[in-house]
């Protein structure tokens, strides 16, 4: 029994009332500092990883999952690649491609990706048709020529439906020098993916149409995979490789884009540092109010030594104290950042109507909401920080109570 007696007096420190208000006043701003430090983390972090979320769904709306590409030239077998992958039951999807880089020219010029597809087979690895604006992704068919526009590339060539645009692909080599290779395509339809780089950066046309005006024959640039499972991506297209004749090379959404995600998920962690300084601050509180609850109760201490309590036991009393002030802010932080990442999007509303002011503004981005998501890893690693600052942050003012001489505190009581 003697085991939980300093765990009985330090939750009884705690439901006591202080001789000095100053004290309360301290321990009470310790709890508002860690909750607050914990909620404001839980929410950023969640609304940091509901962006990445958004980033990454929409970048893969529009680019495969894993390409499978010749090593150095045009895959010339790709209706047997096509046809393995169809196979793999891990596989949702198959599709050919041709990209290359292009010089598009309408009232001005801009260099962009262009990409060939066949438009029933696109559907198996992108939601592409479903992203037109204008027009529709069939009217790709072969011989007609046709151009398929991102939003932002056809406002900055100056062009809309049914207007020409120069095509420049590359140079082909004559005795003359480098010829530029040039076609006039129409433009057939408009798309937004709401991410830049393929509403800036991207122009699709038939597959067959490109094949022509870069000479590759009947060869591609590879195939494109859609996954049941996007998280096994690459071993799948490693797999396909593996099948087929000659060297390939292979690729998925995670290489394609790591840099992106590298620095967003960098963009992540520093925020998560900088937020920590809250908690912090909760925590240092939390010292200074342990460091004159043990000034307070020098008279108590001296008895509970004279009684026989060890030091241990009464270093043990002060770090339950703190520790159950810490655990009181981290719960009231948790269940704060829930609610409020919970129902952030409708404050924003809420905000907007009051102050008539748009957050988050149609024309300028192209997340219109503001996405979250709670991830039980984050909570619990966030609440076992949390925790771990208060304990420390009782440490030294349980030890500087431990070695408080009975004697001493005594002696003007």
């Amino acid at each position: 029994m003697l085991k939980f007696v300093p765990l009985a007096i330090g939750l009884r420190y705690l439901r006591a009332k202080r001789r000095n208000g100053f004290i309360s006043f301290i321990s009470l701003a310790s709890i508002l500092g860690i909750a607050l430090g914990v909620a404001a983390l839980i929410t950023t972090l969640a609304v940091m990883t509901g962006f990445q979320r958004e980033i990454r769904d929409r970048m893969l709306e529009m680019a495969a999952h894993a390409t499978v590409t010749a090593d150095g030239a045009a895959m010339e077998n790709w209706q047997h690649a096509v046809a393995i992958a169809r196979q793999d039951p891990r596989v949702a999807g198959a599709a050919p491609y041709i990209e290359t880089e292009a010089l598009l020219q309408g009232a001005r010029r801009q260099p962009a990706i262009v990409r060939g597809v066949v438009p029933k087979d696109e559907a198996e690895v992108s939601v592409f048709a479903q992203k037109m604006v204008q027009g529709r992704l069939d009217q790709l068919t072969p011989g007609s020529y046709n151009i398929v526009l991102g939003i932002e590339l056809a406002t900055w060539l100056g062009v809309g439906v049914g207007d020409k645009v120069v095509v420049t692909t590359s140079f082909q080599s004559t005795p003359m020098g480098g010829i530029p290779q040039l076609k006039r395509f129409t433009v057939s339809g408009i798309f937004e993916a709401g991410y830049q780089e393929y509403d800036k950066g991207m122009a699709v046309v038939a597959m067959e149409d490109i094949q022509r005006v870069t000479r590759m024959g009947d060869g591609v640039t590879g195939v494109r995979l859609r996954m049941h499972d996007m998280d096994q991506a690459f071993d799948v297209a490693r797999d396909l490789a593996l099948r087929l004749e000659g060297p390939y090379r292979v690729s998925d959404w995670t290489r394609d884009n790591a840099n992106m995600f590298r620095a967003l998920r960098m963009e992540k962690t520093v925020m998560a540092i900088l937020l920590s300084l809250i908690i912090a601050m909760g925590a240092f509180n939390l010292v200074s109010s342990q460091v004159m609850l043990v000034t307070d109760k020098q008279a108590d201490i001296a008895i509970l030594r004279t009684l026989g309590l060890s030091p241990g036991g009464v270093m043990q009393v002060f770090v339950v104290q703190g520790s159950v002030i810490g655990l009181i802010g981290t719960a009231i932080g948790v269940a704060s950042g829930i609610v409020l990442t919970l129902n952030l999007e409708t404050l924003l509303q809420l905000i907007e109507r009051v102050t008539g002011v748009v957050l988050l503004p149609e024309d300028v981005y192209y997340i219109t909401g503001l996405p979250t998501e709670l991830r039980v890893a984050d909570i619990v690693a966030i609440a076992s920080v949390s925790l771990a600052m208060a304990f420390a942050a009782t440490i030294y003012p349980a030890w500087r109570a431990a070695r408080t001489p009975p004697a001493e505190a005594l002696r003007y009581e």
